[in-house]
C-alpha cells in the first residue's frame, strides 16, 4: 500500500503563484510514473502535469510555461511538488496528486485551489 498526504492548496490572486506537494509513503518501492490532476466544479478530472521515475515531464498545454512538477526520493517517501505561477481564474478546481504502482493507481484525498480575478 502507498499512502499520500497532499497539502498547499489555498486562495491566491490571479497572478500570484502557489506551490503543492503530495508525499508517497509506505511501499514505495519501484513507483512508476506520479502525477497531478485536477477536477473543477461541473468538468471531468484532467491531466495537469506528469513525472517519470527518470525524471521526464508532461504537462498539459495550458499550464506549459507557468507550472513546473518535480519529484525527490528519500529513503521512506517520495515527494512530489508543483510550483504553479502566473495563476489564473480558470486553474481553480481541486487538485488531486496520483501515484502508479503495478498493478494499480493511487490518489490523493485532493486539495482545493482558488484563484480570484
Amino acid at each position: 500500500q502507498v499512502q499520500l498526504v497532499e497539502s498547499g492548496g489555498g486562495l491566491v490572486q490571479a497572478g500570484g503563484s502557489l506551490r503543492l506537494s503530495c508525499v508517497a509513503s509506505g511501499n514505495i518501492f519501484s513507483i512508476s510514473a506520479m502525477g497531478w490532476y485536477r477536477q473543477a466544479p461541473g468538468k471531468q478530472r484532467e491531466l495537469v502535469a506528469t513525472i517519470t521515475s527518470s525524471g521526464n515531464r508532461a504537462y498539459a498545454e495550458s499550464v506549459k510555461g507557468r507550472f513546473t512538477i518535480s519529484r525527490e526520493n528519500a529513503k521512506n517517501t517520495v515527494d512530489m511538488q508543483m510550483q504553479m505561477n502566473s495563476l489564473k481564474p480558470e486553474d481553480t478546481a481541486v487538485y488531486y496528486c496520483k501515484v502508479s504502482k503495478f498493478p494499480r493507481d493511487y490518489w490523493g484525498q485532493g486539495t482545493q485551489v482558488t484563484v480570484s480575478s
